[in-house]
């Protein structure tokens, strides 16, 4: 017994000392131009004081990240999120984990800083989004492909998605489609094809002439047809033609316009040792101690149905949405259940000394703060609090877009508990 405890006390003492050179920083932290103020929250059911740290902790500018992490998902965060968490909590080579994965923001962002990525999403959408990003293709093949494609299309129309898209759209949508799903069933589908798929996921909805679509709501959700076609009465707009491979070349340069040689270089190597799970976070995967950092947001208490915001993307891809068994959690105690469940894996996978992240907001208003019910599952499972940030934000483009104010609700308000594994 002796001998076990000498041999774990060094990385226990190295992670008391993480944890304490964390808060020390968070202390003193002023890149914006602000002193970090300084609070606690007491922790009734665990009789434990936690210190809470506000400030502006990474920039709220737009697009002030790589390149490739432009691609639009419901309630994603901002890259800058999981960087600071990277730098801090981390070293290169460090396995980073996200159970709740969605676009993949914490995977790239690891992937980008040298990091072995390894994520977990419920939806197989998750898995088509960042896969491409870690083997992007150049511009010259993706043209190249596409010129390749003849986008005929003489099958019957989904009459439906004519609310959202001009005929001519849809049949090269509807074409495309079928040249990706008869790939993947005759397993010759490749990294350019991924590619292609993905940036046409990211461009079949939005508010702008770049977007495959008629105007509607912002491409990170996809509205009903009903609701979309009483969006064209009030605007009196039909859907415009839009061609299809002009608009993914478009995207593609975006999306590439950082990636050089030494960067493709990088994010191929995180391939090839990513770890990649289709299925909820609490199934049991991969061996014990073997993730050093996980940084994640989980699907909040009944805000977000990823479902229904994604059922467009899902038909595009041959997913059936109706399938695929996200939690949607209605009353506290339940969507505390799941988080205690989730706590559990993450401590297992956890080798010690290491750390979670884990992001949450404000819902019902900001009556509910969600870190008060995360510390006691957090805790029960093992894990040991550190620090709760709580970000400052300016408005941003998504927050304006649905009237939120600033810094007072989950849109744009980020709350990160921090715990460690001792």
């Amino acid at each position: 017994m002796s001998s076990q405890l000498d041999l774990f006390a060094p990385r226990v003492q190295r992670s008391k000392l993480a944890a304490d050179a964390f808060v020390n920083a968070l202390r003193g932290f002023a890149w914006y131009g602000k002193s970090t103020a300084v609070t606690a929250y007491r922790c009734s059911t665990a009789d434990t004081e936690i210190p809470v740290f506000t400030n502006e902790f990474w920039t709220s500018d737009q697009r002030a990240a790589h390149s490739l992490h432009e691609i639009s998902y419901r309630a994603c965060f901002k890259p800058q999120l999981p960087r600071f968490f990277l730098d801090r909590l981390s070293e290169p080579g460090d396995t980073v984990f996200d159970p709740f994965a969605g676009r993949g923001t914490t995977l790239l962002e690891a992937a980008l800083n040298q990091r072995t990525p390894a994520g977990c999403d419920i939806n197989p959408l998750s898995r088509a989004l960042i896969l491409p990003r870690l083997d992007p293709p150049t511009l010259g093949d993706v043209q190249r492909r596409l010129s390749g494609l003849s986008l005929r299309w003489t099958g019957p129309l989904p009459e439906d998605l004519l609310t959202f898209y001009h005929s001519n759209t849809l049949s090269q949508i509807c074409a495309l489609r079928e040249h990706l799903m008869e790939r993947d069933a005759t397993g010759t589908i490749d990294a350019v094809d991924e590619w292609i798929r993905m940036v046409t996921l990211n461009r079949l909805t939005g508010h702008s002439p770049g977007f495959l679509s008629v105007y509607t709501l912002p491409p990170n959700q996809a509205v009903s047809v009903k609701a979309q076609r009483k969006i064209n009465a009030d605007r009196g707009q039909t859907p415009p033609e839009r061609d299809l491979k002009a608009t993914i070349l478009k995207k593609t340069k975006s999306l590439l316009a950082d990636v050089d040689d030494p960067t493709r270089e990088v994010l191929r190597r995180a391939r090839a040792a990513l770890r990649f799970h289709i299925g909820s976070s609490t199934d049991e995967f991969w061996g014990a101690g073997s993730v050093q950092l996980v940084v994640t947001s989980p699907p909040f208490l009944n805000v977000v149905d990823y479902a229904e915001d994604n059922w467009l993307r899902c038909w595009f891809s041959g997913i059936s949405a109706d399938n695929v068994p996200i939690s949607l959690h209605s009353t506290l105690e339940a969507w505390q259940a799941f988080v205690s469940t989730a706590f559990r894996q993450f401590i297992r996978l956890l080798r010690p000394g290491g750390f979670i992240a884990f992001e949450v907001g404000e819902v019902r208003g900001g009556r509910i703060r969600l870190e008060e019910t995360v510390i006691p599952a957090g805790i029960l499972a093992g894990a040991c609090p550190v620090a709760i940030l709580l970000n400052e934000q300016v408005f941003t483009k998504t927050a304006n877009i649905w009237g939120v104010a600033n810094n007072r609700k989950g849109t744009n308000t980020n709350r990160i508990v921090v715990f460690c594994k001792n």
